[in-house]
């Protein structure tokens, strides 16, 4: 008697493990039920870097204007303006806010 419950101890303990481990298989972080949230994790992120790659070449190809060897008149008269807090007395200014 004590044999047979013995067999049915451990086999009854694989089943519950078989049983945990398919259950977070299915429902788990990284199971197979949460592929769409992770599809769309995944997108909201490609589209993140999207934008923020083309803003850092924005600001790379306005950092080389600001060089020495070529720097652009037009760009250095805007960030003066700017920082100083000037503007020229042809320019429209529109105040917004405190």
């Amino acid at each position: 008697m004590l044999q047979t419950l013995r067999t049915y101890w451990t086999t009854a303990l694989l089943c519950l493990l078989i049983l945990y481990f398919g259950i977070h298989a299915l429902t788990g972080e990284r199971g197979i039920l949460s592929t769409g949230e992770r599809d769309k994790t995944l997108v909201a992120r490609q589209a993140e870097l999207a934008a923020l790659t083309r803003k850092r070449t924005e600001l790379e190809t306005r950092a080389k204007l600001l060089t020495d060897e070529s720097i652009s008149a037009d760009l250095l008269d805007e960030r003066a303006r700017a920082l100083l807090g000037f503007a020229d007395p042809r320019d429209y200014v529109i105040r917004v806010g405190p």
